[in-house]
């Protein structure tokens, strides 16, 4: 097989990946209707968790206390974001189109935060991103009109701050451990945690159905373990810009699966939103990496589900 070959078919499994997220919104949101929020969370990750091993075996050999300790910090993270998003999505909450759009505003949210939180100024095409973004989320939910914006919303957008602070410790203090050893300790924290609170407070059976249980495979397996596994191999083959250009296109995804599963339909008005959304992911995942300064390099830091985040980092040596 030729390198250009191959480059295609990764190519290709990136956009199965990113098509297989945005899919995910309409499944999750059907599935917490009949199942509970923990539960359903503690046993996707259970599964996600089992399905990493077996991929990754040689991940659980490589953790060791310093790995795990920053899994555990960022496993707690990545718990709150995906707390946050599937409670948005729980019924009378948000739509999984307006989810997977508001969802991917933490690309543009990670730069910013990494201002805050690093004191590493973003370029100006962060800001241009932010822009785009910000201007894209006032129009999806309804440009300031009255019931436009509900708690749902918000919640989502909660997760999109929360996934951005997850990329910000993956970058920082989760930079020099094993990247698989990492992601195995995450996975399994939001299994413990989110699998321990369900036993606790909502007591539900084992899920029964075959609407649940698909729904638990495709996020367990396809989506988080087998997505990763993708990256990965991506990461060998494409450039950064190259990966960050397709799996931005979850949010599209998303909307384009909300449309033709449950006939979710924005307005004119909502469309040009989650363009805008799109176009200022754009600008901050990909059209910052051509503008790097001297003294500095890119680095795209991989999702566990979702488009990877966007850091600047001092140039190495």
């Amino acid at each position: 097989m030729t390198e250009k070959t191959r480059r295609l078919l990764v190519t290709a499994a990136l956009v199965a990946v990113a098509a297989v997220w945005g899919a995910t919104f309409v499944m999750v949101r059907d599935a917490v209707a009949h199942y509970p929020v923990y539960s359903f969370l503690g046993w996707r990750f259970a599964i996600a968790t089992v399905a990493f091993a077996g991929i990754f075996p040689r991940s659980l050999r490589r953790i060791d206390r310093a790995t795990l300790v920053t899994g555990l910090g960022a496993g707690v993270l990545l718990t709150a974001g995906y707390v946050f998003q599937t409670l948005g999505l729980a019924p009378g909450m948000t739509t999984p189109g307006r989810a997977a759009f508001i969802t991917g505003m933490f690309v543009v949210i990670t730069p910013v935060l990494q201002a805050l939180v690093l004191r590493r100024m973003p370029r100006w095409t962060a800001w241009v991103g932010v822009a785009c973004a910000v201007t894209g989320l006032w129009l999806l939910s309804g440009g300031g009109a009255a019931g436009a914006w509900n708690f749902g919303d918000t919640l989502v957008l909660l997760c999109a701050v929360v996934y951005s602070g997850h990329i910000i410790v993956l970058g920082s203090v989760g930079r020099g451990h094993d990247t698989l050893a990492l992601t195995f300790v995450q996975l399994a924290t939001v299994a413990v945690v989110c699998g321990a609170v369900g036993l606790v407070s909502e007591h539900a059976p084992v899920p029964g159905g075959s609407g649940i249980w698909t729904a638990l495979l495709v996020t367990g397996v396809f989506a988080s373990a087998l997505a990763f596994a993708v990256q990965t191999q991506a990461q060998k083959h494409l450039s950064p810009t190259r990966t960050a250009l397709v799996l931005i296109c979850e949010p599209a995804f998303g909307g384009l699966f909300a449309w033709l599963l449950i006939g979710e339909r924005l307005s004119a008005q909502g469309i040009a939103g989650a363009g805008l959304i799109l176009a200022g992911m754009a600008a901050s995942d990909v059209l910052g990496t051509f503008v790097a300064q001297h003294g500095e390099r890119d680095v795209l830091e991989l999702g566990i589900e979702g488009p990877p985040g966007h850091l600047v980092d001092t140039a190495e040596e």
